[in-house]
């Protein structure tokens, strides 16, 4: 093994690593703080400017004929939507607390009212367990936080 002063073949490789390592733990809380930038920023939205929010992320994320409906008498449906064949009425919740039954009961009248084949619950929120079980029953999907920080994300 050739030396170079006090640094030998293969010691080179530890500072490497290291700053290899600093630089994804960088980018992990930059990342970090972002996401609760958007968060932060999407809680304290109005809802019909969460509505439209989310209609702008649904059309980045390749859904097509995206429309949101009128504010009061939307019978359950704000943003409907199409994607690979498939007709979507969304029901948009920009809440502070966790998105009950209503939520989906709205949901899955929008989706039959509409004639659309998937209803869903676009939430800056989480479910709550009665919700759950009501959108298996009635065949809702519920896209939480979680979901819509994904969408923000791609």
């Amino acid at each position: 093994m050739e030396e170079y002063g006090w640094i030998k073949e293969g010691f080179l490789l530890v500072p490497a690593a290291l700053v290899a390592l600093a630089g994804i733990l960088l980018f992990l809380y930059l990342h970090r703080r972002r996401r609760k930038f958007y968060s932060s920023e999407v809680d304290n939205m109005e809802g019909h400017d969460f509505e439209y929010f989310c209609a702008d992320l649904m059309k980045r994320r390749g859904f097509l004929d995206v429309e949101v409906t009128r504010g009061s008498g939307d019978y359950g449906a704000d943003i409907l939507a199409e994607k690979d064949g498939v007709t979507y009425a969304v029901q948009c919740k920009c809440y502070h607390g966790p998105i009950g039954v209503k939520a989906v009961q709205e949901a899955h009248a929008g989706r039959d009212y509409y004639d659309r084949m998937v209803g869903a619950v676009l939430t800056n929120q989480y479910f709550t367990a009665p919700a759950v079980e009501a959108a298996a029953k009635l065949k809702i999907l519920l896209w939480d936080r979680g979901y819509l920080e994904q969408m923000m994300e791609e």
